[in-house]
């Protein structure tokens, strides 16, 4: 599949596809995000969930490099992570420690 046709078909999972199934992502991600924080007892933002996903599809390609949800779905929750970095007062994700 081609880069360009890659895109095209994340665009329909993320904002189309998985979106009608499960809502929209900002706001299942800061309710998962909600749930790792009191299982963790650290802070997580919506957008570390989004990009916490993305590593977990990334081990999972890398045990099974050929089934292609991974990358699609990888790239999606990438996406979306960028998206909710970009939202007014999150700058958060530079201050590492």
């Amino acid at each position: 599949m081609k880069r360009s046709e890659i895109l095209r078909v994340v665009e329909g999972i993320i904002c189309n596809d998985r979106q009608d199934t499960h809502g929209k992502p900002e706001n299942t991600f800061a309710l998962i995000a909600t749930y790792w924080e009191t299982y963790l007892r650290m802070h997580i933002a919506d957008h570390d969930v989004a990009v916490l996903m993305a590593l977990f599809k990334i081990a999972r390609l890398q045990v099974n490099p050929q089934h292609q949800d991974n990358i699609l779905d990888g790239i999606g929750y990438l996406a979306i992570a960028g998206e909710l970095i970009d939202k007014p007062g999150t700058d958060e994700l530079l201050n590492f420690k």
